[in-house]
């Protein structure tokens, strides 16, 4: 799947900045097509990659707030991670991240988080993560199908 992106021309402006919550929508629908009809919770599971987890914590008329993550054993208890709260503007066809993890666990993700975090904004940082990792989930083959009705 190729989406061209127009925000890597100018990062870090507002433009770009809804340029980029514009792709991650149209990412997002590659993973989850119909957000709105999507089950409560959900896990993806393929060859080669961990769990995918899906959880809409939110459906409003016009939005709807989900949780992606994978999830971990750790020696604590089970640990989500990139635990990304992301919230759908159905309407205006763009899709945010709210809040994430400050840390990753995983060097190569916590490696993207901080060369980012040199030149980028809080909102840029989380949105770039986003996108890329959709591109990777959808490349692994992760899906979460509609509801049937």
């Amino acid at each position: 799947m190729n989406c061209p992106v127009s925000w890597r021309s100018r990062p870090g402006s507002f433009v770009s900045l809804m340029s980029l919550y514009e792709s991650n929508y149209i990412r997002l629908a590659w993973l989850v097509p119909d957000v709105e009809k999507a089950a409560a919770t959900q896990v993806s599971v393929v060859d080669g990659d961990c769990p995918l987890h899906l959880a809409i914590e939110e459906r409003s008329r016009y939005t709807t707030t989900l949780r992606l993550t994978y999830v971990f054993d750790d020696d604590a208890g089970p640990l989500a991670d990139p635990d990304l709260l992301i919230r759908v503007y159905r309407d205006a066809r763009l899709a945010e991240v709210q809040a994430c993890a400050r840390w990753h666990r995983h060097a190569l993700l916590e490696s993207l988080r901080s060369q980012l975090a040199r030149d980028l904004g809080d909102r840029w940082l989380r949105n770039v993560m986003l996108n890329k990792w959709l591109d990777y989930c959808v490349e692994r083959g992760h899906h979460f199908p509609a509801l049937a009705t």
